[in-house]
């Protein structure tokens, strides 16, 4: 069997079997195949797709690449969510804490930055101290302790994947709805989970432009998930503007902290508060949504989802007194405005823009070796549908350096759209799948 002969045939649309598959899986795996051979086969994919056989043998051969984790010494539901990736989109640390405020154990296995895209890890590790890198066995004494606990990709999990999440990233193979499934159920399924609620997003913003490919993605990952036995939802949500206000490390930690302290912006509490019901929900704490919603909701107005969200951040390492003191955190030593050219109202900011400028300058990744600044990103001052004077401020660039700022400036102000009339409203949540 040779490498360059798989690719012949994936490329001219024929379907693997699962030895070949796994041909290729273990073969990259061990360094025997190398990257340019495996971005060839990704890109094959890329255009031409997975049958679902061929989706569920890749998900489980990258899902036994590595260790299983064993958690059924922690009593309890295990329930994680997961976005497909968008900008602005920190509901992960906000839904999370307050999930496990509640009762549910979340082991949350995150990834990095993709595209133009956040990550959840890079966010975390913009927290001074903040470890990601924890052993398997550290991970289960948090998560043992707190209910809750972060974890990047580890040699032990799913390593199979963490070759190919990178290298996804690198050759603009991201956006394949099988890759995207196949990636996420492996890492999800690696950690024993008992239920996954999924936030596939959708539009400008999202790797998923049109919502009949975010309802194909979605469907595919839970029907991985139900044909291994576990309880599945995924929302599709808008992504067609930056969800919050906030793009960008360090400035998404200090809009997850206004969050949970119930000064957070609508959009991401709205979705944040449903992300949690669903996870409570599932975790079989309550018999109905509606009740998981009140418990959610109680959850942040008491605060019990921030202390939650400070012990963990203590537990790994990190300072919890930088959801306090922003001054704690990283900051950009330049900013930089974009302003109205004239009246009207916000009738779209293009998400991929502001994420593509915010990459620009150092919030994303341009290459896998790439390291990221975590102090730089977008501050919006508006959002869609509000009214603006000529001159008032739509965003500010917050940067370090200077040698991409301009284009990273002209992506912005193309982000932007000023019309005469008042945009119709979007709906957040577009579908519930599962």
């Amino acid at each position: 069997m040779r490498t360059v002969d798989l690719i012949h045939r994936k490329r001219d649309g024929e379907e693997l079997n699962a030895e070949e598959i796994a041909f290729l899986v273990e073969g990259y795996t061990r360094g025997e195949i190398p990257d340019y051979q495996m971005s060839a086969f990704l890109m094959a994919v890329f255009f031409k797709g997975m049958t679902d056989p061929e989706v569920s043998t890749l998900t489980d051969l990258m899902m036994k690449s590595g260790e299983t984790v064993d958690l059924s010494s922690i009593p309890g539901m295990k329930v994680d969510k997961h976005s497909t990736g968008g900008v602005g989109d920190k509901t992960s640390l906000i839904a999370a804490p307050l999930a496990a405020s509640a009762g549910v154990i979340v082991p949350m296995i995150s990834g990095r930055a993709l595209g133009h895209t956040g990550g959840t890890l890079d966010k975390l590790e913009s927290i001074p101290g903040f470890r990601t890198n924890l052993t398997l066995d550290e991970f289960r004494q948090v998560l043992s302790e707190h209910g809750l606990a972060f974890i990047g990709q580890t040699p032990e999990v799913a390593p199979a994947d963490g070759r190919f999440y990178a290298l996804r990233d690198a050759t603009g193979t991201v956006e394949s709805v099988p890759l995207i499934a196949s990636s996420i159920m492996s890492k999800k399924l690696a950690i024993g989970l008992d239920a996954i609620v999924l936030d596939v997003k959708v539009g400008s913003g999202a790797f998923m432009k049109r919502q009949v490919e975010a309802r194909r993605l979605a469907q595919m990952m839970v029907g991985i998930g139900r044909r291994m036995d576990k309880r599945v939802q995924a929302l599709i949500t808008d992504m067609n503007q930056p969800l919050g206000y906030a793009v960008g490390n360090a400035l998404e930690i200090m809009e997850v902290a206004q969050t949970l302290t119930g000064a957070g912006p609508e959009d991401l509490t709205q979705l944040s508060i449903e992300i949690a019901a669903r996870m409570i929900f599932l975790a079989k704490i309550t018999k109905t949504l509606d009740e998981a919603r009140d418990i959610a909701q109680r959850r942040l107005v008491d605060g019990s989802g921030y202390r939650k969200f400070k012990d963990v951040i203590a537990a790994q390492g990190g300072n919890p007194q930088v959801l306090d003191r922003f001054e704690l955190l990283p900051n950009a030593t330049g900013v930089r405005e974009i302003s109205s050219p004239r009246p009207g109202y916000v009738s779209n900011i293009d998400a991929e823009y502001i994420g593509q400028a915010s990459q620009m300058i150092g919030a994303g990744r341009d290459t896998k070796e790439d390291v990221i600044d975590p102090a730089v990103g977008v501050i919006l001052e508006v959002k869609v549908g509000q009214k603006v004077e000529s001159g008032a401020v739509l965003c500010r660039l917050y940067y370090t350096r200077e040698d991409r700022l301009e284009d990273a400036a002209q992506l912005v102000e193309d982000a932007f759209r000023i019309s005469g009339t008042a945009p119709e409203e979007r709906q957040l949540i577009l579908e519930v799948v599962g």
